[in-house]
C-alpha cells in the first residue's frame, strides 16, 4: 500500500487552516511525519458503538468487535449488530470480553474469521482463540483453535492477526503474575504463532511450542511493515509503554526489565514512552510509517524513527482504540470508557480524509 497522507484536525469542530507545502519522499509521496493538523477532514461514520475493540474491512463492509460479544457490520451507511455465538459464553468483565478479530483472506467467499475472547473456566477468567463463520445472518463458532490462555480483569493482550506468512499471531497478557511472562511453558505474556488450525508451525523458535516471543506485559496491537517485520505495541506499568520489533524467540524482559532497560538475554524496547503514558492499543502501517492508536494519550500518532518518539497527528479528545488505513483515508475507532469504569462507552467510528 502506498504511504498515506495523514494530517488531522486536532479538534473535530475547529476551523482548520489551509494546507502548507509538505515534504515528500523520493517517490514524491507526502510522508505522514511531514504533515500538520488541518490538512484532513473528519467525518463521523457511526456514533452508535459501545466499547469496540477491533476493526477490519471486507470490500465495502467494515466489521468491528464490541467487547460485550457483538460484531458490528457497517455497509453503505447501514449498521447491523450481531451476537457471536460461542461454545463457552463470552465473559464481558472490565478489560475482558470479545477482543481481537482477524478475517480470513477469502472472507468474502467463506465468511470465516478468527476471534480472541474471554470465558469462564475452572481456572477462573480465561481466554481462547476460535474460528467462526458468518452466513449473512448469523455469526457462529465453528472451531476452537486454542483454549486455556490465562485471563485477567485487565491484562489479556487480545490482538489477533494473520501475518504475511499466512499464520495466525496472537498476543496474550501477563495476568498480573510475575512468573508467567518468563515461563515459556505458560501462554501468558506472549506473542503466539500458530497455523490456521491451531498447530505450532515447524519453524517456530521453540520446537512444538506456540510461543513466538515472550516477556510481554499487555500487548494489544500488531502490525507488519512492507519488509515483513512484526511490530507490537504494549502497555507498560506507570509509563514505559513500548513499541517492540519482534524477533522470533526473543525475550522482551517483563517483569524483570521494562522500557529501554538493558539486561542480558533480554530485548530493550525499540521505542518507549519513558515516564509518560500512551496506553497504545492499535497499530497499522501506512506504507513504511507506523501509526499508533493511543487510549491514554487520546490520539493517533506516527512513529518518528529517527527521534525514537511518537508524533501526534490527530486528536478529537476521544480515547483512540484502533486505526485502519483505507486508500487515502484513515478510519479510527474510539473506546471512551476505561476498563476500570462502568456504564456505556459511547464510541464512534471516524473517517479522516484529505482535504
Amino acid at each position: 500500500m502506498r504511504p498515506l497522507l495523514i494530517a488531522l484536525c486536532i479538534q473535530a469542530l475547529s476551523v482548520c487552516t489551509a494546507p502548507v507545502a509538505l515534504a515528500q519522499d523520493a517517490a514524491g509521496t507526502v510522508r505522514i511525519q511531514a504533515t500538520a493538523p488541518g490538512d484532513w477532514a473528519m467525518q463521523v461514520v457511526s456514533d452508535g458503538l459501545d466499547y469496540p475493540w477491533n476493526i477490519a474491512r471486507a470490500g465495502d463492509r467494515f466489521l468491528l468487535t464490541e467487547k460485550a460479544g457483538h460484531i458490528v457490520v457497517i455497509e453503505n451507511g447501514r449498521q447491523q449488530r450481531y451476537p457471536l455465538q460461542t461454545s463457552d459464553p463470552i465473559v464481558d468483565e472490565s478489560g475482558a470480553g470479545l477482543l481481537g478479530m482477524a478475517l480470513s483472506r477469502d472472507f468474502a467467499q467463506s465468511g470465516v474469521a478468527y476471534f480472541y475472547h474471554s470465558y469462564r473456566s475452572d481456572a477462573g477468567l480465561t481466554n481462547k482463540v476460535i474460528q467462526a463463520r458468518f452466513d449473512g445472518t448469523t455469526w457462529r463458532e465453528t472451531r476452537v483453535l486454542l483454549a486455556g490462555i490465562p485471563g485477567h480483569r485487565l491484562y489479556n493482550g487480545g490482538a489477533i492477526a494473520i501475518g504475511p506468512d499466512g499464520h495466525l499471531y496472537v498476543t496474550t497478557g501477563w495476568t498480573a503474575n510475575r512468573e508467567r511472562p518468563q515461563d515459556r511453558g505458560n501462554l501468558a505474556g506472549k506473542v503466539l504463532r500458530m497455523t490456521l488450525d491451531g498447530r505450532a508451525p515447524q519453524d517456530n523458535p521453540f520446537p512444538g511450542s506456540l510461543v513466538y516471543s515472550y516477556g510481554h506485559r499487555n500487548p494489544q496491537g500488531m502490525a507488519w511493515n512492507p519488509a515483513g517485520e512484526l511490530f507490537v505495541v504494549e502497555h507498560g506499568e506507570f509509563g514505559h509503554d513500548e513499541i517492540n520489533r519482534i524477533r522470533p524467540g526473543a525475550n522482551y524482559g517483563w517483569p524483570l526489565a521494562e522500557g529501554a532497560e538493558r539486561r542480558s538475554g533480554m530485548e530493550p524496547a525499540w521505542i518507549e514512552s519513558g515516564r509518560s503514558t500512551w496506553a497504545p492499543a492499535g497499530a497499522a502501517f501506512a506504507g513504511n510509517e507506523l501509526l499508533v492508536a493511543a487510549l491514554g494519550a487520546r490520539g493517533l500518532f506516527v512513529v518518528d524513527e529517527e527521534a525514537k518518539a511518537l508524533k501526534p497527528v490527530f486528536s478529537s479528545g476521544d480515547r483512540i482504540r484502533g486505526v485502519l488505513p483505507v486508500g487515502r483515508d484513515l478510519y479510527v475507532i474510539t473506546t471512551n470508557r476505561s476498563p476500570r469504569g462502568e456504564g456505556p462507552s459511547k464510541d464512534r467510528l471516524l473517517r479522516l480524509s484529505p482535504r
